[in-house]
């Protein structure tokens, strides 16, 4: 129990997959620029990579390794990621149809996400077993979720403040990731 303590708050704070090992930038940076957009994608991102990566491992562990096939590997866990969050996109297009609006174009690319790919495949190269992989990509997704929204809140803020003309937008906010890049550094000795 330990140690699945330690992957999980190794993952958020660490080792996180956006600001430190700089897997899902992309919706990181597009998503950010609303707080409500920026939950709801972490609702998503989380629901996605953690379910993907315990569906890859029984792949990998149960198929792909019996059947000594491991070099289709990339190629099966697309088609599980992709499977994946087409089932999420029909049920937010139901359920929350205004947060599914919010996230446009997003959404679907969750599916080439890599910070949900290269998860699934992190789990295999570490060869956890399967609570492992569980910690590790609740860990993942949870790190992934909190840097986003405070991503999020920190760019909103910044819509109120007074940034020179050449640094609005997309130059102030990779400024406000590389600083808050730099603040997560800061529990490299926690573990």
């Amino acid at each position: 129990m330990r140690e699945m303590v330690i992957i999980i708050i190794g993952a958020v704070l660490i080792n996180n997959i956006i600001l430190s090992q700089f897997l899902g930038v992309c919706p990181f940076l597009g998503v950010s620029k609303k707080l409500s957009s920026a939950v709801g994608m972490g609702v998503a991102v989380t629901f996605v990579l953690t379910l993907a990566s315990l569906i890859t491992w029984l792949v990998q562990t149960f198929i792909l390794e019996l059947l000594e096939i491991e070099y289709l590997q990339t190629i099966a866990f697309i088609l599980v990621i992709a499977s994946l969050v087409q089932f999420v996109e029909m049920v937010m297009r139901k359920k929350t149809p205004d947060l599914y609006e919010a996230l446009g174009v997003y959404l679907p690319l969750i599916t080439t996400n890599c910070a949900v790919l290269g998860v699934a495949i992190i789990n295999i190269q570490k060869s956890y077993g399967f609570g492992e992989t569980l910690a590790n990509s609740l860990g993942n997704a949870l790190g992934f979720t909190l840097a986003l929204v405070l991503f999020a809140g920190i760019r909103e803020r910044l819509d109120f403040a007074d940034v020179p003309q050449s640094l609005k937008g997309m130059p102030i906010a990779l400024i406000t990731a590389a600083l808050m890049s730099i603040a997560f550094l800061g529990f490299t000795g926690l573990l």
